[in-house]
């Protein structure tokens, strides 16, 4: 099939976020958090309907070799420390996989780029290093998770850093290549898509590019505590009126070179830089 033609079907990728007990929805403003046992039910109505949960990355290869029927993509942003402790041990009951996107440069902080909190801590090195070694995949979600679209405040320096320096950084906690990225907020521009594509990344997640749809800009669904089996059925339906088609094309089977220039500096660990 050509490399500009739309996919046959649309490539599905679930968004989650937080899995962790919570008791009043006001406890949540930001919708990101699903208490394990609604994510326990999500990937049973998966299973029970025949679909196997995974990582983009293997998403990625498996729709390249036109294998993808039944394989549901599984993004977990931002990284929190909560997912060793609850949403992996739900993921291997069911024999699903994931992708993790994680904040290299705020290692055991917080989320202090949401002002109305809850203030949920976030994995660790140790943390990156039990997930990868359980066979999730890791991949980056920036140094601080900052808008990479806001160009007064995200520099050429700023924005090396954000993607190629945390790249690097992830590498060495894992010792494994990172191939994907997920942008912050979901916001993604030209600039942003160029930088990420020349860091050396394979692919990357946001939530509604629209014309920018492809590789580098893969649309995902919101995944949240309200959505039971009969709503999951339903957005899956609808994903692919919702979203621009994502064209086929190759995807790279060997690591792509390492980008030319300087590197940036490190960025600083935890809880001192601004969201």
């Amino acid at each position: 099939m050509p490399a500009d033609s739309p996919s046959a079907g649309p490539l599905w990728a679930a968004m989650y976020h937080s899995v962790a007990d919570f008791a009043d929805p006001a406890d949540d403003p930001y919708r990101v958090t699903v208490t394990p046992g609604r994510l326990d039910r999500q990937l049973r109505f998966l299973r029970r309907r025949g679909l196997t949960g995974v990582s983009m990355e293997r998403l990625l290869r498996a729709r390249a070799a036109g294998t993808a029927a039944g394989l549901v993509g599984l993004t977990f942003d931002d990284g929190y420390a909560d997912f060793t402790e609850h949403a992996l041990p739900a993921l291997l009951r069911y024999g699903f996989t994931a992708t993790v996107y994680a904040l290299p440069g705020r290692l055991g902080g917080t989320n202090a780029w949401d002002p109305l909190g809850p203030r949920k801590p976030l994995l660790t090195e140790d943390g990156i290093r039990a997930a990868a070694d359980a066979g999730m995949e890791i991949g980056s979600h920036g140094l601080l998770h900052t808008d990479l679209t806001d160009h007064s405040a995200v520099g050429t320096e700023l924005l090396a850093a954000e993607t190629a320096r945390s790249r690097a950084l992830l590498r060495e906690i894992t010792g494994a290549d990172v191939t994907g990225f997920c942008y912050p907020y979901g916001a993604v521009d030209r600039r942003a898509v160029d930088a990420v594509r020349a860091a050396g990344y394979r692919y990357a997640v946001a939530i509604d590019p629209g014309p920018l749809t492809g590789l580098f800009a893969l649309p995902r669904v919101h995944v949240g505590q309200q959505d039971t089996g009969a709503r999951l059925f339903l957005k899956r339906a609808l994903h692919g009126r919702r979203r621009e088609p994502v064209p086929y094309g190759p995807y790279p089977e060997h690591e792509p070179a390492e980008p030319a220039g300087p590197a940036a500096p490190h960025a600083a660990t935890g809880e001192g830089a601004a969201p």
